[in-house]
């Protein structure tokens, strides 16, 4: 099975980096965050692991930080964009 990786520079979040990887079916096989709040973004990437790239996008996508415009789970939805 064919994986697709990208490693997304993040905009106005704690986090720096992302790094996510998905498969031919559109499955989130991993994620990695470099930077932020180190508990909150590995539970992040245990509960997406194993979804779809869409699903995830429904339910990340928008999400804010305090009064930032974005957040980290939205930052994600922006590295999955990425991989068309």
């Amino acid at each position: 099975m064919a994986m697709r990786t990208v490693t997304y520079k993040t905009q106005g979040t704690c986090s720096q980096f992302i790094e996510v990887t998905v498969d031919d079916n559109n499955v989130v096989q991993d994620v990695q965050f470099v930077g932020g709040c180190n508990g909150n973004l590995q539970g992040i990437c245990s509960l997406v692991r194993g979804m779809k790239v869409e699903d995830v996008k429904r339910k990340l996508d928008g999400i804010r930080c305090g009064m930032k415009t974005t957040s980290c789970p939205d930052q994600l939805c922006r590295a999955l964009d990425q991989l068309g």
